[in-house]
This record gives structure tokens, C-alpha cells and sequence, in this order.
């Protein structure tokens, strides 16, 4: 009965999000000293020694893929990395400074970590569980999915994929669970492909921040749309919008 409750009570809650667009905006402003909606998701946008994680794995992969790095890939931006993104960087006609910013991304051909960085990403440096690359993938699968929804409906949609890298039954990184075989039709149809906007790049980072309107929920379908049988057998734990959202 409690479970019952507590979905009952979520259910009214995104409905009156979706129906007027600002009952969390309210709260949002009423809290001055907190603007919600623009906190980081991502710590490490610029790398630089004492960096740490898996932006920095994929940083040294590359470079040792291409003879500038020796040392073991272990995602941690130390003294040999620096060394080996300076001799990169030498190479290439890049200011010779060991840190990984746009351009020497742009050189190392990691696209979405010069998207996120140049759409507003942290730069503060530090390290988390999430990356730049992580966070453009995430909004880009928002926006095919979801753009046409509430905010909160799209933040939504970013937690159930944030909730399927924690579950053993997915993939347990975000390109995993993402490109998944027929995951999700953004993916099928091309749409991930597209370049998010700023608001599906803020509903990646309010997910990546712990807010989940989904309520844990690893499946979500447009029952209007939905082919699946089996998807309607799943439990339904919320709806937003347009999406029933489920476990």
C-alpha cells in the first residue's frame, strides 16, 4: 500500500510539472541560493595531472594506440601522461602545456569532450564517475528521445539509462546501455546523432546530479506507439508526459 501511495504521489506530481511547467521552477526559484538547474554533473572537463577517470583511460588509450604513451592505462593523469600529451601536443603544433582542453580533445579526435566543453561543461578540474564524453552521449539520447517532453519528463528519460549502468542486468557504462542492440530507437533511427540543446544538456546533468523523477525505473515506452507486448507485462512505477516508466 505504501508503494502504492508513493507512486500515486509521484504520478500527481510529474502530471502537474507536464501540465504547467513550473512546479519545480517555483521551487527552484524560491531557493536563490541554489540554481538547481545549472549545477556541473561533470568535474574533470579539463585534464590535467591529478586527474582521474574514465575520460582519462580513453586520453591514454588513444595515445598509447599511437606510440606518444608507455605507461599503463589506468585513468590516472599523472607525470607520464602529461609527458606523453606534451610530446603529443608538440607534434601536432599545440601549445606544449600537458593538458588535455579543446584543441588537444579536438587533435585526439574526442569529439564529444570538445561538444561538452563547448557547451557550458566544468571545467574546474577533480574527478567523478561521469565524463564529458558521458554527459554529450547522455544529452544527445535525451534530446532523440525526449525533446519533445517536459523537462522532467526528459530528465527522466536520462535517469532510467543512469539506472541501467547500475543495474546487472545492462551495460554498466553510458555507451553501453545507449548503443545497446535496440535499446532505444534514437539510436536505430539515427536521432542520437543529432546535436542536443541546451535543455536536453541540463536534463543530462540534473540526472547525472541524483534527481530521478523515474523513480528507479530501468524501462520507459509511449503506449501510444509502443509494438511490444511484453513491455506492457512490466510494472509501472510512473507516467510523464507521454511515457510510462517502469521496472
Amino acid at each position: 500500500m505504501k508503494k502504492a501511495f508513493r507512486f500515486g504521489l509521484a504520478a500527481a506530481a510529474a502530471a502537474a510539472v507536464c501540465a504547467g511547467g513550473i512546479f519545480f521552477a517555483k521551487s527552484a526559484d524560491s531557493a536563490a541560493s541554489f540554481d538547481y538547474f545549472n549545477q556541473p554533473a561533470v568535474c574533470a572537463a579539463v585534464l590535467k595531472q591529478g586527474a582521474r577517470g574514465s575520460e582519462v583511460t580513453e586520453v591514454q588509450r588513444r595515445l598509447k594506440n599511437w606510440g606518444y604513451y608507455s605507461g599503463s592505462v589506468d585513468g590516472i593523469y599523472g607525470p607520464a601522461t602529461v609527458k606523453a600529451v606534451k610530446y603529443f601536443q608538440r607534434k601536432n603544433g599545440l601549445k606544449e602545456d600537458g593538458i588535455c582542453g579543446k584543441a588537444t580533445y579536438a587533435a585526439l579526435g574526442m569529439n564529444d569532450s570538445v561538444n561538452a566543453l563547448l557547451n557550458g561543461g566544468s571545467s574546474s578540474g577533480g574527478s567523478s564517475d561521469y565524463t564529458n564524453s558521458d554527459l554529450y552521449l547522455l544529452a544527445r539520447c535525451i534530446y532523440g528521445e525526449a525533446r519533445g517532453e517536459c523537462y522532467t519528463g526528459q530528465v527522466a528519460v536520462g535517469a532510467v539509462v543512469l539506472n541501467r549502468v547500475k543495474s546487472s542486468e545492462f551495460p554498466n557504462t553510458i555507451s553501453g546501455v545507449i548503443y545497446q542492440k535496440n535499446a532505444f530507437t534514437a539510436v536505430n533511427d539515427g536521432q542520437i546523432n543529432l546535436t542536443p540543446n541546451q535543455t536536453a544538456i541540463n536534463a543530462a546533468q540534473d540526472a547525472m546530479n541524483g534527481w530521478d523523477p523515474s523513480y528507479g525505473s530501468l524501462y520507459y515506452y509511449n503506449p501510444v506507439t509502443a509494438t511490444s507486448s511484453w513491455i506492457f507485462s512490466r510494472e509501472t512505477v510512473t507516467t510523464i508526459g507521454r511515457h510510462v516508466f517502469a521496472i
